[in-house]
């Protein structure tokens, strides 16, 4: 268990952040909970949780939440940036607002935390943690902009490590699709709904048991999905089956625009 840490939680509202945060809630720890929406944050004892109702896109706001976690917690021992969200298209569009919105909240946002973190730190040991996604090791159709956006943060962190500073761990989750929002805030603003998710989908109370245990024993990272460990091998052994994969994927994305 996570105990006497204070702690900075963003998309803290809904899906794999509102389960962490329940775990968290168990320990003696003090948290930040930043979202877009803090109804169910709020529920929490505030002795524990402090509700921030924030978007973390801009340069702003994100060294807004650094002001504050100062103020109302006095310090940081860890910082997970999970805030994140898809859109689930085909990329026949032009639209550069579009790719600068899911870039500003899955990329931009991270990075410049961790930025930010470091130098809050000025040396103290600290813990930083990043949900970063399965789909940023494989994309998907119908999941592009996400895909790019996810493979980005993989390329990220993955340069991080071989410059990290002793005194900063990093923990990277690697879910695979999760029974969450997720899947609702993909297609928000139209008219159709995700009836057939991507192969294979957890639940997120799993995701985030897995994800706690992993910053506390300071995992470099964590994957929630054994089958997703095995069909990386399995992939890589026999190429054609990951194109087979693809292609039933890419049905339910036809499917999708057949509604």
């Amino acid at each position: 268990m996570i105990t006497g840490k204070k702690i900075v939680l963003t998309g803290a509202n809904s899906g794999i952040g509102l389960e962490t945060l329940k775990l968290l809630v168990k320990g003696d720890n003090k948290i930040l909970a930043v979202d877009l929406f803090i109804d169910k944050i709020s529920t929490f004892d505030k002795e524990k949780v402090i509700p921030m109702q924030l978007d973390v896109s801009t340069k702003e706001n994100v060294d807004l939440i650094f002001k504050t976690a100062d103020e109302k917690l006095g310090g940081i021992d860890i910082f997970y940036a999970n805030a994140g969200f898809p859109y689930y298209e085909r990329m026949n569009y032009v639209d550069w607002e579009r790719i600068e919105n899911i870039f500003k909240v899955n990329v931009y946002s991270p990075i410049y935390s961790y930025q930010k973190y470091a130098e809050y730190l000025g040396g103290k040991e600290g813990h930083m943690a990043i949900t970063v996604s399965a789909i940023g090791k494989m994309a998907m159709p119908g999941y592009t902009l996400y895909s790019a956006s996810k493979f980005a943060m993989q390329g990220f962190q993955e340069g991080l490590r071989r410059e990290l500073p002793k005194n900063i761990k990093l923990t990277c989750l690697y879910p695979v699709a999760t029974d969450t929002g997720f899947f609702k805030k993909a297609v928000e603003g139209k008219d159709k709904e995700i009836t057939q998710r991507p192969f294979p989908v957890q639940k997120p109370a799993h995701v985030a048991k897995c994800m706690v245990k992993g910053i506390e024993h300071g995992r470099k990272s964590v994957n929630p999905c054994k089958l997703f460990s095995l069909a990386r091998v399995l992939f890589a052994i026999c190429p054609p089956i990951k194109y087979i994969y693809w292609k039933l994927e890419y049905k339910k994305l036809l499917n999708y625009e057949k509604k």
